[in-house]
């Protein structure tokens, strides 16, 4: 008994002690002339489907729930927003080059159709992020537009 109370409360310094170990959640400021729903002028419908679904991954408009000041979770949320950033930030939109805006709606495309963003995990929390089928097909339809017109 004594050895399950001394890791117990050994977990529970330790838990406690982790909480000290920042995690930066400050978003950099938003510049409105390179932000993707700005420079595309993106309907009502569809800026909210992407704000709602993609932007707390893939934005500098992060909003981070209250798990995300509990560390570990923090470092999981972050290095997540940290990766999804890396591959897609529609707040920096207007700095991607053509070649490159297009491979990024291409996968964006496919990643909605094999619904594999928002990520399942990420669903769980964010019912807001849970696109049913024909939101999925609006947006994908939306990112098409845009390849086929060549207007990225």
């Amino acid at each position: 008994m004594k050895t399950l109370k001394k890791i117990l409360f050994w977990f529970l310094v330790s838990f406690a002690v982790i909480q000290f170990i920042p995690t930066d959640k400050v978003n950099k400021p938003v510049d409105h002339k390179v932000n993707f729903v700005d420079v595309k002028k993106t309907p009502p419908k569809i800026m909210e489907l992407i704000k709602g679904a993609c932007y707390d991954c893939h934005s500098d408009e992060t909003k981070y729930p209250g798990y995300a000041y509990v560390a570990p979770i923090s470092w999981s949320v972050k290095s997540h927003i940290n990766e999804g950033r890396e591959h897609l930030n529609f707040s920096i939109w207007g700095k991607y080059n053509q070649d490159l805006k297009k491979s990024m709606l291409e996968k964006s495309i496919q990643t909605l159709r094999n619904k594999t963003m928002p990520m399942p995990g990420y669903i769980v929390y964010h019912k807001e992020a849970n696109l049913s089928q024909a939101e999925r097909i609006l947006l994908a339809q939306y990112f098409e537009e845009m390849i086929k017109s060549k207007t990225y």
